[in-house]
């Protein structure tokens, strides 16, 4: 097992993966700017080390600091979180060269599944089904008018590069395929470095399901249920509950079987997790994230199993110890992604947090970095807090989720707590009768 762990992140994820290597014995190095000098994953590391000022590109993006941090603190391995360098294969390359174990995924996994257009070849041909659309990257304007009547209006163009809904954009004709995909091309350029674009037929009430795997350097395979992410803005995450209202026994078996083959067939190791549109009974992949998801206490809240820990231990050369059979899935689990932004505009609100109260009690998990005096940058992405609550059953965990939102308090800024609490009194969301648009119709941005 490793001695120390440098985690190459901030804010709750970089705490979270301290506690599980504190859990385990693992000294732990924290690295930060200096807008995170008093974070509270900097407070609580073994060691920390500044790697250069707030502007995540001249730091937490800073691929020779973080190795030199490595260096001078003769860690013995690197874990990415989510976010920054997670899902940079040429990242999780260079770690290696280096002499240091990469926790996660080897690295032609995350540049195949990087790529959107080689991803969907890749499991297609390990039998998970995908949404209709073009075979490669379109660039060609007669091209794309053609590709798109053969998949059907309306289509979405996106970014072969893409991730967090940039470089994705809808064009319900052809009138607006052109401009659709300008805007695609010009937003992933800028976000990506890479312009390429596909299209793929658009769903028009699917909900987001996503299947979490874990597999080890041995061909072990496991699949821990699935997640259901389709309350969305603009493309992103604000609520995940496991399992999902809308799936059975069957059907939830069904796919997460075809995931965990589709993984074991490519040879993956580390987490990983297989997103799907799910509609009128079909499941269709849509990518894999290869690292470890923002949504992740949701599953282990109903499985019982620590995903941090088992990162840990395959990069570490653990076998998984566990079959299929033996994971047990045990009631039901919401998170809910406190962001620190208006909850009508979603504007950003950094500033300084004044009384601070996280809510507690049988069920009620709290992930943050966050503390009363703490100054929220507005260097970095808003989300500060996951409020995660699981109950014996959906309605049980609602309650409770109901209870807790009211207890939490967090003074001095904005924050998405209020549009929690709206959603707990709406009769679809109670009933689970959502999909991805729901939330963006509910909150007008659909307008």
């Amino acid at each position: 097992m490793f001695e120390k762990v440098l985690i190459a992140n901030r804010g709750e994820i970089a705490l979270r993966i301290q506690r599980a290597c504190r859990e385990m014995g693992i000294r732990t190095v924290a690295v930060h700017s200096t807008a995170d000098e008093t974070a509270m994953h900097v407070r609580l590391a073994d060691e920390s080390i500044c790697i250069g000022p707030p502007a995540a590109k001249d730091s937490y993006l800073s691929v020779p600091a973080i190795l030199t941090a490595a260096a001078i603190s003769n860690a013995d391995a690197i874990h990415p979180g989510y976010g920054f360098l997670s899902e940079n294969a040429s990242f999780a390359t260079m770690v290696e060269e280096h002499g240091f174990t990469f926790i996660g995924p080897k690295p032609e996994h995350i540049s195949l599944m990087g790529d959107k257009i080689a991803a969907k070849q890749a499991v297609k041909e390990a039998g998970i089904p995908v949404v209709p659309g073009s075979d490669g990257a379109v660039d060609d304007i007669d091209v794309a008018l053609k590709v798109a009547s053969g998949i059907g209006y309306p289509v979405l163009v996106k970014a072969t590069a893409g991730g967090g809904g940039r470089g994705m954009k809808l064009a319900n004709s052809a009138d607006e395929l052109p401009d659709a995909i300008k805007m695609a091309q010009k937003e992933a350029e800028a976000a990506f470095g890479n312009g390429e674009v596909y299209f793929e037929k658009y769903l028009t009430k699917p909900r987001h399901i996503e299947i979490q795997i874990l597999a080890d350097g041995f061909g072990n395979v496991v699949h821990l249920g699935e997640r259901d992410c389709s309350l969305q803005r603009r493309h992103q995450k604000l609520l995940e509950e496991a399992p999902s209202p809308a799936l059975n026994e069957d059907t939830r078996q069904k796919i997460g079987a075809i995931a965990a083959e589709a993984v074991k067939k490519i040879g993956y190791r580390s987490a990983g997790t297989i997103e799907f549109l799910y509609e009128d009974g079909e499941f269709y992949f849509i990518e894999m994230n290869t690292r470890l998801q923002v949504e992740h206490p949701i599953t282990e809240m109903i499985t019982g199993l620590d995903i941090v820990r088992e990162m840990v231990r395959i990069a570490a050369g653990a076998p998984l110890g566990y079959e299929q059979d033996d994971v047990r899935f045990s009631g039901h689990a919401i998170e809910c992604r406190i962001n620190a932004e208006h909850p009508g505009t979603f504007m950003p609100s950094p500033g300084t947090i004044g009384d601070y109260h996280a809510p507690g009690g049988l069920g009620v998990r709290v992930d943050s970095a966050i503390y009363s005096g703490y100054v929220v940058p507005p260097h970095y992405d808003s989300m500060i807090a996951k409020l995660i609550v699981h109950g014996a059953n959906r309605n049980e965990c609602l309650m409770r989720l109901r209870r807790s939102l009211a207890e939490y308090v967090i003074d001095g800024i904005e924050t998405s707590i209020p549009l929690h609490q709206k959603l707990m009194s709406e009769v679809d969301f109670v009933n689970g009768d959502y999909d991805i648009h729901w939330l963006e119709k509910f909150v007008g941005l659909d307008d």
